[in-house]
């Protein structure tokens, strides 16, 4: 079995400002200092966790309609995924490190519903990272910030 490759994209917050989400990669801190200890089990978990946030928030928002050109854009940036998660990860590591270089989501295989069609690359990149960020932040407060009955502790 390959390894499980780390989900990091190069911009940890969690190292260097001290954020309890990654606005990277949205591990957790202690996710982020812990993976390498991590077994294949674990790291699964966390890479599961992220995997339906994204996807959850990606889908109501945009459509993936050719993974090749999806795929084919990632590679132009040299962007990180990895092919054994959801496309709509691939599309979160594009927007997060490569949409100040995008014309167009088209040109990647992607394209806006609703609301968001008409709406400015920018625009709808900050929505969706607002949005996966308040979505990590709160499930980590439900399942491992303390609690007025002790703390919970982490996996």
């Amino acid at each position: 079995m390959a390894p499980i490759k780390t989900p990091c994209l190069g911009i940890c917050s969690t190292t260097s400002v001290g954020d309890v989400v990654c606005r990277g990669c949205k591990r957790y801190a202690f996710e982020v200092i812990d993976w390498n200890g991590y077994d294949v089990e674990a790291k699964s978990a966390v890479l599961s966790r992220i995997e339906r946030l994204n996807t959850q928030i990606l889908e109501n928002k945009l459509r993936i309609f050719s993974e090749p050109n999806l795929k084919a854009g990632l590679d132009r940036f040299q962007i990180p995924y990895d092919e054994l998660l959801s496309p709509y990860c691939w599309l979160h590591n594009l927007l997060k490190k490569g949409h100040g270089r995008m014309e167009s989501l088209e040109e990647y295989g992607v394209y806006a519903l609703g609301n968001y069609a008409g709406m400015p690359l920018p625009a709808l990149c900050e929505i969706i990272e607002n949005d996966l960020l308040l979505l990590s932040e709160a499930h980590h407060a439900r399942y491992f910030s303390p609690t007025k009955f002790g703390n919970k502790s982490r996996p």
